[in-house]
């Protein structure tokens, strides 16, 4: 299927470095705002380039567009995307305020186009592992989820040395204005939400505690750097969830069962060991869970199991995880005629819980969720 990227700035390169994992996908082209960084993408990584937006939307080979621009233009970008007839993959988050994020989903469905976004780990062997030790019950019935979302003192780090492959800075100024929660409460939001059923209530706290991140610029907004949430499913269960650029690098979770607990320590890492702790009488033992494998579609009914892959980047430092999976997810549910499992209506509810998480003043303490979604099914290889 053919796509073209909306943003080459640094998140751009994950896409594209991932993209091999998924022959299905063509780039027919990408587009920047930025010339230069356009021309130093599209060079780089030897895709064509659009010499404006609209030339982009104009394209009728493209089917998928993904938005891969600054936060604060998801929601414009999307909207001219979806308006001229294109499905969208939009970057976390789908847009900056909930009406907005609304209006997106609404549109999608008036014109029949599929709307899906980041993050996309919820595909990853490590979640579809997890979510099948419960499904089996593994560990008794769930009561409680245990989340952490810590980085560290990024302000305190070196970031001004990160470059992405293909030369385009961390954009520092705009990810201490967005905030970690917006940009990482997704990553586990996602995989509760699709392990457990849609949020009933969330209880947030937020607070930025370092407001100027001692950045050589001034920032414009004080966006949280610590959030924490507690929140209650439909189904009973809770689950607390931490989130700052403060606290020392964790990002741990935990399941707590009757039975036992299953934990995993890198939601970052598709292929990260997942870790089963039981209790006896003695002591408590723990065992590595035995990790799914990825099945890779060769073609109507064929399927080939393969060893899991070592999504590498030559970023120092950085995650491994495979950012093209949910694009492929997408493409495969158009061709397929199936509801896409990053759906328009799951990406709201991520999207409004996010938003509840930073800014609980503003959205209400406690929230209660307005919006739902259809239930997510497994990968077809971890069922």
């Amino acid at each position: 299927m053919n796509i073209a990227l909306v943003g080459c700035g640094f998140v751009a390169d994950y896409y594209l470095l991932t993209l091999p994992n998924h022959p299905q996908l063509t780039v027919k082209g990408v587009y920047d705002i930025n010339e230069e960084r356009t021309k130093r993408f599209s060079s780089y990584f030897k895709v064509p380039r659009y010499s404006s937006f609209e030339e982009l939307l104009d394209d009728d080979d493209v089917q998928i567009v993904l938005n891969l621009t600054n936060p604060k233009s998801h929601y414009k970008v999307s909207k001219s995307c979806l308006e001229a007839g294109k499905h969208v993959y939009s970057e976390k988050p789908l847009a900056m305020r909930l009406n907005n994020a609304e209006v997106l989903v609404e549109l999608a469905k008036e014109k029949n186009l599929y709307l899906s976004g980041a993050p996309c780990s919820v595909l990853s062997e490590s979640a579809q592992t997890i979510w099948k030790a419960l499904r089996q019950n593994d560990i008794g019935p769930v009561r409680l989820v245990y989340a952490e979302l810590d980085d560290g003192l990024i302000h305190r780090m070196r970031y001004r040395n990160w470059i992405s492959e293909s030369g385009t800075p961390w954009p520092y100024k705009d990810e201490f204005e967005v905030g970690c929660t917006l940009e990482h409460a997704g990553y586990y939001v996602t995989w509760l939400i699709a392990f457990f059923g849609p949020a009933k209530t969330i209880t947030s706290f937020a607070s930025c505690q370092i407001k100027d991140k001692e950045t050589d610029v001034k920032l414009e907004v004080e966006a949280p750097d610590f959030s924490v949430v507690c929140i209650e499913f439909e189904t009973g269960i809770v689950a607390r969830l931490t989130c700052s650029i403060i606290a020392s690098h964790d990002h741990t979770i935990k399941f707590f069962g009757d039975e036992g607990t299953l934990l995993m320590h890198e939601c970052w890492d598709y292929g990260s060991p997942v870790f089963l702790q039981r209790r006896t009488k003695l002591a408590l033992w723990a065992e590595k869970y035995p990790l799914l494998t990825k099945i890779l579609r060769l073609g109507p009914r064929k399927y080939k199991a393969v060893k899991n892959t070592n999504y590498k980047h030559k970023y120092k430092g950085t995650s491994r995880m495979d950012f093209s999976r949910g694009v492929a997810e997408l493409a495969d549910s158009i061709e397929e005629q199936r509801e896409c499992r990053l759906s328009a209506d799951f990406c709201l509810h991520v999207n409004e819980i996010v938003l509840a998480i930073q800014y609980p003043s503003e959205m209400g303490i406690p929230r209660k969720i307005k919006s739902s979604f259809k239930k997510m099914e497994p990968m077809p290889w971890a069922v």
